[in-house]
Parts: C-alpha cells; structure tokens; sequence
C-alpha cells in the first residue's frame, strides 16, 4: 500500500476509503471510473487501491460507456463491478446500462458522487435530484448521509456504517432471495473533496475480516437458467423442484442467458431443444435446427402442447407466438431477468425435474428428423484433391479455376455469421450486438458450447462495444487465454464508437469487433414497415443510411483496421494469433 499523500484527512476520502475498502474485501474485483470534480474521493481512492493490487481500474471518460463496460464485467464474472461517476448529467448517462441490467439480471453497483442536500434545488452548478433517478430499475437505493468527520483509525462509527452499507448493497445487486440487479448509493459530500487516502483503508479491521469470512465463497451460476434440474427423485433443494409428467408433447425453448440448463432438461426429458443462438445452450443430441420453419409446421409446432422456458426469448416471432398461445402450458424457469408470462398464464418455478418413464420417442423422432432436413452447411467446399492431382491439363485447370473462384468469393451475411462462429472456441467469448447479423446467426448456425453474450434484456443497439470490452477485461484477467470478439452491425457499431477510446496505461484487450457494414438499418427491411412506408420516407427516418469511413475511425482510436471481403481472408484473420484490438470491416450488400 502507497504511502498517504500529503494533506489534511478529508471526511469525503475516509468515507470513500471505508466503502470501497469494505467493498473489496467482500469480493468486487473491478471499479470503472468516470472522472469528476465532485467525485474525487472515490476517484483517488480507487487510484491508491489500484496501485496496491487490490483491484482493477477502469477509467472511461463516457459515463455511458462507464455503466455498459461495468455491465461486461458482471455479465461475465457473477459479481457487480462499481460504476463511479460525478454528479449532475454524469450520473443520467448511467441509465442505459441501467435499465440493460434490470431486465437482463445482472449485477450491478452504482456509486454517484453527489452535492450535499442543502444545494439541491436552489440553481446550484451541475446538481440535480439524483436520488430517485433509477428507483424502477434498481434492487436497493440509498441517499447516504454526508460524512461529516475524519476517521483516524478506520474504527469510527461512520466507518463501520459504510462497512455494513457495503454488505447491504452488495446482497442486494447479487439478488438477496430475488433477481441480481442493479443498486444506486448516492454519495453527497462536502468540500474538501480531496485529502490523504487513510492508511487503513487496506488494512480490513476485525470486523470487516469477520463479514467476509460470512460472505459466500463464490458468486457464479448467475446465467445458469434459474432453478436445477434433476431426477424427479433427486435429493430435494431448498425448494422442491416442479415434477413434469411425461405425458404432453413438450419442447425446451432456450432464450438469452439461458445457459446449458435447457439442455440438461431437454437430454434429461427427451425433449427437442429450440436454443436461441444466444442462449448458452445452442448444442447437444436434442438440438432443432431450422426451429423458425419447424414451429411453423402444424405438425410439429402445432402440436406442441407444453413449452419449457430458460432464459429472455427474444429473437423469432415464432417463439414469440408459442409462448402466446392459450392452449399450450408453459412452464417458465425463474432467470436472472424478469418473469416471462405471454400467455398470461405461464407458471413460474425455481426448479424441475422430469418424473419417471420413458421418453416419447415418437414425438422426439419427428422433430429429429425434421431437424436433419432443415440444417444448413454453410462450410466452404473441399478442394477436388484428385482433380487437381490429374495428369489431364482441362480437369486440373477446372479443378484450380474452382478453387480461385472459392477463394474470390464474396462475403454474404451467412457466409459472415459461419465464420465467427466456427472461430470462437470455449476459451473464447462472443458478443452479439442487437443487428439483423444476430437473427441471420439464429436462423443458419448449428449447435457448438462457446460462451455467448448479448444484451437482449432491452436489445437495444446501446453499448455492445462497451459491454465486450468488460467481458475481455474480465475473462482475460490473470493471463487467461482466449479473444472476444464481437460480432454487430454498422450502426450497433457506430452508436457505441465512444467505447472504442481506451487509456494508455490500461491492458490492451484480445478484442476482434467485426462489423457487417451494409451502409444503414437494413434491419427494417424485413419488417412489416417496409411494406407500407414510401421508399424516401423509409431511407430518411429508418434506414438511416451511413457513409463513415470506419478505417478513419479505428486509425484516430488507435485499434489496428483490416476490411475483408473474402471467406479465405476472414478465416485468416480470425485464426491468426490474436493480440490486441482489432476492427475488421465486412461490406455487405443490402
């Protein structure tokens, strides 16, 4: 631990000292900063911290991009990250990453530096109500009391408040008997702002040590689906699971963060799996390829008479429609998001299980076979090897023009979604932004167990780079291998280009981010919109065409730029050895 600067103690720093310290000591690895005048504290806390190896700083001038790279981290870890910011129109930008983190379950801190209560509303510089800002969104929110005094030792009675604060806030972002979330502390201090950083502030006292030593070993199984899975006479847990009787003709439907619980239950139950290319759970015996064409068949999808559900399902009318209907019992699996009941009638369980008996095989078998004859090989043909070995000048040529023509090939989105997929590997970590590429990814990739992510609580276009970046900070912590990469479209990519700014002194992350550039929205496309809307209406106020040179970009960020429009070049560069930030533009046709 650095030595304390010079200066008087300053109320505001021990405060800071006591929460983040306690903070720290109850497992948060990861602080992401945007700095302020009013929340200096915390700031120059973080800084010591930061230098003693207590913790991992993040520092973004983009509250927005603050709250989304803090929303990566615990997308990925299981554990909250702390936002700091300063007060004002700072704090508002935090509501994106907000909002994503309520309806996604994700864990959450949010520490906003604050005036003190005696400025608020009386026209005072960059001051706003702040408390009661994300009460819809959040699972505790506190207006903390302004410190008033210093603390010599880190034994005041301030201090063990903000000690037992920490414990409080913390609980409840981890979700404290209900879903994981977001928590708002706001933190009103008064000048000085700024003064030594407390010795003690690495140095937990018993009491903190005694709290920790009470606090869970870990934090995971956050984006496990919800409740377990198990044999109907499985040593019961802490609720007895929901038994499934054999009997309906049953499918599992995996959305986002599902995670390979759905499949545990589909394997289990013999059950046909429709995985969202999101969910987690995109692989296995039981998986449907094609599902959108299957549900629609009124011999499979019409048949259906119960439904299984993990996860946010987000991605396909379809699915949207099943979970709809009056006439098909769903069964919802308690997520990290909010409860799912589209039909208005959905039950809601922590936990499964499937009773005894054997699978129906024939209804399985319809779907299985269904499933083979809807699959899509999109890998590159094999070279004609004994073509090209002949000794007969026309069939090699013919066999060697093929192989040009291969190579020259152009990239369509298929072709795009294919070869990032077969790229990643479970070291890895895949990011789907919210772009027409996600639903062209559901509808064409089979099964593989890679980590994915997207933000599809809201699925908004908001911070995907963002959010990748914390997921690589925090899935490449300690040297671990892997490259994350992510995979969204040029306007996704534009939305968020703020996030492509990062400090120098930070570790540089493994980061593909492959953009689908097709020059605007053409999402809308395919949308009943596009049917009824005048062409120069639909180009001004949907398609919002671009003409960004994303080169120019990547050149003023300093991320090293490649624009391919091969199959062959893609390949290479996502298998190439990964190191730093990469930018690979795909032109697409609209």
């Amino acid at each position: 631990m650095s030595a304390p600067e010079h200066g008087a103690a300053s109320p505001a720093t021990d405060a800071a000292a006591a929460l983040l310290g306690a903070l720290i000591a109850r497992g948060v690895e990861h602080v992401v900063l945007s700095p302020g005048s009013r929340s200096q504290a915390l700031a120059l806390v973080a800084a010591d911290l930061e230098r003693a190896g207590l913790l991992r700083l993040h520092v973004r001038i983009d509250e927005r991009v603050a709250g989304f790279t803090a929303l990566g981290i615990g997308r990925e870890t299981g554990v909250p990250a702390a936002v700091i910011c300063t007060s004002g129109t700072a704090v508002a930008n935090l509501l994106p990453a907000v909002l994503e983190a309520h309806h996604s379950g994700v864990p959450l801190l949010l520490l906003t530096a604050d005036r003190p209560p005696e400025l608020r509303g009386i026209g005072a510089n960059q001051t706003t109500r702040q408390p009661g800002m994300f009460t819809q969104a959040v699972r505790l929110e506190l207006d903390v009391a302004v410190p008033d005094e210093t603390d010599a030792d880190g034994t005041g009675e301030g201090t063990r408040m903000l000690r037992d604060l920490a414990a409080e806030a913390l609980a409840a972002s981890l979700g404290d008997g209900r879903p994981a979330g977001p928590v708002h502390l706001n933190l009103p201090y008064r000048e000085p702002l700024g003064g030594a950083v407390p010795v003690w502030v690495a140095e937990p006292t018993s009491t903190v040590a005694a709290a920790v030593d009470e606090a869970p070993d870990t934090f995971g199984a956050l984006y496990q689906g919800g409740g377990g899975i198990g044999d109907a006479d499985a040593s019961p847990a802490a609720e007895a699971p929901l038994v499934l009787p054999r009997g309906p003709r049953t499918v599992v439907v995996a959305g986002a963060d599902s995670g390979p619980a759905a499949e545990d239950l589909a394997h289990l139950g013999g059950w046909p799996l429709v995985a969202e290319i999101v969910s987690g759970a995109r692989f296995g015996r039981y998986l449907v390829h094609g599902y959108r064409g299957l549900l629609r068949d009124p011999d499979l999808g019409g048949a259906i008479e119960r439904v299984v559900v993990f996860g946010h399902p987000t991605l396909s009318r379809e699915v949207t429609q099943l979970l709809s209907r009056t006439d098909v019992e769903v069964v919802a699996l308690r997520g990290p998001g909010e409860p799912l009941n589209l039909n208005g009638a959905t039950v809601t369980v922590d936990a499964v299980g499937v009773d005894a008996g054997d699978a129906d095989r024939e209804w399985l078998g319809l779907w299985m076979r269904a499933s083979r004859d809807a699959s899509v090989d999109l890998s590159p043909a094999a070279p004609d090897a004994e073509a090209l070995a002949s000794s007969v000048p026309s069939e090699r040529r013919g066999a060697l023009a093929s192989e040009v023509a291969a190579l020259r090939a152009p990239l369509d989105r298929e072709a795009l979604v294919d070869a990032v997929w077969r790229a990643t590997w479970p070291h890895d970590r895949l990011m789907f932004g919210s772009s027409r590429l996600v639903r062209v990814a559901d509808a064409v990739l089979g099964g593989k167990k890679v980590p994915v992510h997207a933000n599809r609580g809201l699925a908004g276009i908001d911070g995907t780079i963002a959010t990748a970046t914390g997921i690589a900070a925090a899935s490449q912590a300690d040297g671990r291998p892997g490259v994350t990469r992510v995979l969204l479209g040029d306007l996704a990519f534009l939305h968020d280009v703020g996030a492509l700014l990062l400090p120098p002194g930070e570790t540089e992350p493994r980061l593909q981010i492959v953009v689908g550039n097709d020059g605007g929205g053409t999402i809308f496309d395919g949308l009943e919109v596009a049917g009824v809307a005048e062409a120069e209406a639909m180009e001004r106020v949907l398609y919002t065409p671009q003409a960004v040179r994303l080169e120019q970009l990547a050149l003023a960020y300093g991320w090293e730029y490649h624009r391919v429009t091969t199959r062959s070049a893609l390949d290479q560069l996502l298998t190439a050895p990964a190191g730093g930030r990469q930018l690979i533009e795909v032109p697409l046709a609209r």
